[in-house]
Formats: structure tokens, C-alpha cells, sequence
């Protein structure tokens, strides 16, 4: 059990900053699905029910809290499965187990979600998906992306797992330095929208969707206000009234800017959705985010000022956080407890402060080996994956034992 540190945290939550780093680099045919309206917590017993291990959905928010739809706490501890947003068009390791098989270990392990990045470009895809991608999954061969998407949701549910989609980019990339914001030349805010909308309609009664991330790590000159070319805040208005046209029901997930670091704007200008109850807040961090980091209180400044302000209770811009991501190497115990290595300083550190405010979290990557890319190498080992090159064993024993350690939850929404 880590320590509880809650009031260390608050007290250093209540003046909100910028970050100081700007620019980190990072290191490392089946039909459209209908299920049910709403999910009730599953019936083992029931042949009727696909999805007997899901939690009782929606998930909708109290507060600074994620609750299930009979107004229980739900955690979010999750982890990030990538490869839909890169050029293969679908997440790595379906060349190596089966989807069934993952997502029986990702649920073995303790998390309970998974956010899934996707490219706007895989959710226009029409050709079919390669068979070198798909190679232990015989049953995909032959199908688009959208449709392993399917398949991919399904086998996650029928895990009890839920799913965050996230709209990691526009164009098939690992990662962009020039397409910082939410509309590329090629991909047009229109097209971003129309997209979200035709997944809404798509998944929106899916039990296991529960939210929509609406795209990550806003860079390029991102802003909270302001110039209309550059408004984050006023496009997740517009994109979130577009879903909710067509599915007001899940959460919207919003990064702030900075490389979604950065929620000072929501201080002084806080996001109101036109439905209530839907709001989720979803900052990034690693090490190469901060400074030198000499204790605790290091971090807990910078992450006070940058975002934990948003879980003080009964403020206008109090809402649920969940850390989206963060990751640490999987090469050694220095890249998770605290060393002389600066991953496993920050990680130890950063540990500690999700745990002294029990906040929800998706770790990155799950991911054993990593998908095609123009810099990435299809089937190399993830060296941040939690994950082994197998697919079926922790990477880094250690590290999994730090995030197990924060899994459960020991804070409630009060009566």
C-alpha cells in the first residue's frame, strides 16, 4: 500500500501554472454494433447477456468522481493499447496472440480499461487490414480497420473491460511535432466531427464504450480561449454538442493544452458541456515534463499548478482527472523506484501523488512490441510496455507491482 499523502497534495493544488516545459520529446464485414440501452452489472448466468463481466454502465461523474450507473465510484486504471492510430490500422500484438487472449491478461493484471488511440485516417479506411498484423487472429484476416475495431471492443467487454476511444491523431503517424491541434490541411475540423459523430453512432450503445477522448496532447500553439484558429476549448464545445446529437450518454474526455499538461486555462474560464455529468479532465505526464525533481514537493508544485487543482471539491471548475497517460522504461528496477535515473525518480514520485488523491489513470503502453511506423519498428520490443515481447507476461515484474499497487480505490463520493 503506498502512503496516503491527500493533504500534502490539496495544499499544493490551489494555484493553478503553466508548465514549464513546452515542447517535451517523447522517447520512446461485421454491421455497425447495437447492444443495449444500459448495462447493468452482468449476470454470469445469463446466456442473454454477451458482456456478463462489465460494470454497470454508463459511466457518467459526480463531482470530482467517475461513478457507474448506480452511482458507485468506478476507477479508472487503465491501460493505453496502441497501434490503431499508426499505418497498419490496427493495435500490435494481434500478430503474436489472439485479441481474446490479451484481453483476458490485460483483465488478469487488475485494470479494468483500456483507452484505445486511434487516426482519423484508420476510421476512414476501406481496404482491408494486412495479414502479417492480423497473423494470429485468422478470423480478422479479410476485414477494415473499423471492423477489427469491432472485434477489438468486444473482446475487451467480454474481458469486462470498458474503453475510452482516443483520438490519438488525424493522419496514420506515430507521433507529430507540426500537427499539434485538432484539424490537420488534409483533415479538416469538419472531418474530425463528422468522424467522432459517425463513431458516437457506432458505439454509442456498445456497454463497454464509456467515453471519448477527443484528441491527444494539444501542442502548435494550442490555447484555452482565444484566438478561434488556436481554441481548444471552444472546439470540444462544438464537437461534444455534435456527439451528444447522437449519444449523450458518454463521458467526454478533454486534454488540456501543452501536450495536455496545461489546465490553467480552466481556472479562470472553466469548461461547461451542454450535457451535465460528462466531464472528464485528461492530463499527460513523464519525466521530461519537469525539471529536476529533488522530492515530493517538487512535483506535487508543478502538478498542483498545472492540473490537480481540478479535483478541490465544489469549485466551478472541479471535475474528475484522469491521467491519460504516463510511462516509465521497462529495462531495469532504477526506471521505477527511486534511483539516479530520472525515469524512476519521477515514476516513484508520481506514484505516489496518484495514490495521495486516488486519481484515475491509464498507464503507457500495454504493449509488448510495438506497431508500424515511419520511426517505429514493426514487432520491436516496447521498452515503457507493461507487457513482455510475448504478450502474455509483465515486462518488468517491479512495475507492475507499482501500478497493482493503485489500482483499487480508497476514496468515495460523499453522500
Amino acid at each position: 500500500m503506498r502512503p496516503c499523502l491527500a493533504p500534502a497534495l490539496l495544499a499544493l493544488a490551489c494555484a493553478p501554472s503553466k508548465p514549464g516545459v513546452e515542447t517535451p520529446v517523447d522517447p520512446s464485414t461485421d454491421e455497425d454494433t447495437g447492444h443495449l440501452e444500459s448495462h447493468d452489472s452482468g449476470d454470469p448466468e445469463d446466456p442473454e447477456d454477451p458482456f456478463p463481466d462489465l460494470p454497470a454502465t454508463p459511466l457518467k461523474t459526480d463531482g470530482r468522481w467517475i461513478v457507474d450507473a448506480d452511482g458507485d465510484r468506478f476507477k479508472l486504471a487503465s491501460v493505453n493499447w496502441y497501434g490503431f492510430e499508426e499505418l497498419d490500422h490496427v493495435p500490435a500484438g494481434l500478430e503474436i496472440r489472439h485479441v481474446d487472449d490479451i484481453a483476458e491478461t490485460i483483465a488478469s493484471l487488475g485494470f479494468n480499461s483500456v483507452r484505445l488511440p486511434f487516426s482519423l485516417e484508420m476510421v476512414e479506411a476501406t481496404e482491408p487490414v494486412g495479414e502479417v498484423p492480423l497473423a494470429a487472429n485468422p478470423e480478422l484476416i479479410g476485414k477494415t480497420p473499423i471492423e477489427v475495431m469491432d472485434a477489438v471492443i468486444d473482446a475487451l467487454a467480454r474481458a469486462g473491460l470498458v474503453v475510452i476511444l482516443d483520438n490519438h491523431s488525424s493522419e496514420a503517424v506515430w507521433y507529430s511535432l507540426e500537427n499539434g491541434l485538432w484539424y490537420t490541411d488534409d483533415y479538416p475540423e469538419s472531418v474530425w466531427i463528422a468522424d467522432w459523430v459517425y463513431l458516437a453512432e457506432r458505439y454509442g450503445e456498445h456497454p463497454a464504450v464509456v467515453g471519448y477522448d477527443l484528441r491527444n496532447e494539444l501542442r502548435d500553439g494550442a490555447t484555452w480561449g482565444g484566438a478561434a484558429a488556436t481554441d481548444w476549448k471552444a472546439a470540444v464545445e462544438r464537437v461534444s454538442d455534435a456527439i451528444f446529437a447522437v449519444d449523450s450518454e458518454s463521458l467526454i474526455v478533454v486534454a488540456g493544452v501543452a501536450y495536455g499538461s496545461d489546465f490553467s486555462g480552466a481556472y479562470t474560464d472553466p469548461l461547461v458541456l451542454s450535457v451535465p455529468h460528462r466531464l472528464v479532465y485528461t492530463p499527460h505526464d513523464y519525466s521530461w515534463f519537469h525539471g529536476t525533481l529533488a522530492s515530493y514537493d517538487d512535483l506535487a508544485g508543478d502538478l498542483g499548478g498545472w492540473w490537480g487543482f481540478l479535483i478541490v471539491e465544489d469549485q466551478p471548475w472541479t471535475a474528475p482527472v484522469w491521467v491519460g497517460e504516463f510511462g516509465t522504461c521497462n529495462t531495469g528496477v532504477e526506471c521505477v523506484q527511486a534511483s539516479t535515473d530520472v525515469n524512476g525518480v519521477w515514476f516513484d514520485l508520481f506514484l505516489d501523488y496518484l495514490a495521495a488523491g486516488d486519481i484515475d489513470w491509464a498507464y503507457w503502453p500495454v504493449n509488448g512490441t510495438m506497431a508500424r511506423a515511419d520511426d517505429r519498428e514493426f514487432g520491436a520490443v516496447d521498452w515503457f510496455g507493461v507487457l513482455d515481447p510475448t504478450w502474455s507476461e509483465p515486462a518488468l515484474p517491479e512495475l507492475l507491482d507499482g501500478l497493482q499497487s493503485i489500482q483499487e480505490p480508497w476514496a468515495f463520493p460523499t453522500d
